[in-house]
């Protein structure tokens, strides 16, 4: 992918508040499920998933399986402009309510 494309697919996936909160979530806790996203947001599944695809799309996001349960981390092969909005959005990470712990994962 041209770094151009790039560029936008970053900026496409940042442009919706849901996901810039997903983001600093998985930020400020490292790792997260789709479940403990959807109680702490108080978004529904389906809605989650569909964000997480565009974040992973966009190469914000990555997963990994633990049992039967998608766990998300933020990229940690990302790239200069990427590391500068994730800086940002970690300054005001604190403004976001407390993970909802999920007993299913």
């Amino acid at each position: 992918m041209a770094k151009i494309d790039e560029i936008t697919a970053l900026c496409k996936a940042l442009s919706d508040m849901n996901r810039v909160r997903i983001i600093a979530l998985v930020a400020r806790e490292g790792s997260v499920c789709v479940c403990e996203l959807c109680d702490t947001l108080e978004l529904s599944q389906p809605f989650v998933s569909r964000h997480l695809k565009q974040l992973k799309a966009a190469g914000i996001l990555v997963s990994h399986k633990e049992g039967k349960w998608a766990v998300y981390t933020l990229n940690q092969h990302a790239d200069t402009f990427l590391k500068c909005v994730l800086d940002e959005i970690r300054s005001d990470e604190n403004a976001l309510p407390p993970l909802c712990a999920c007993d299913r994962c």
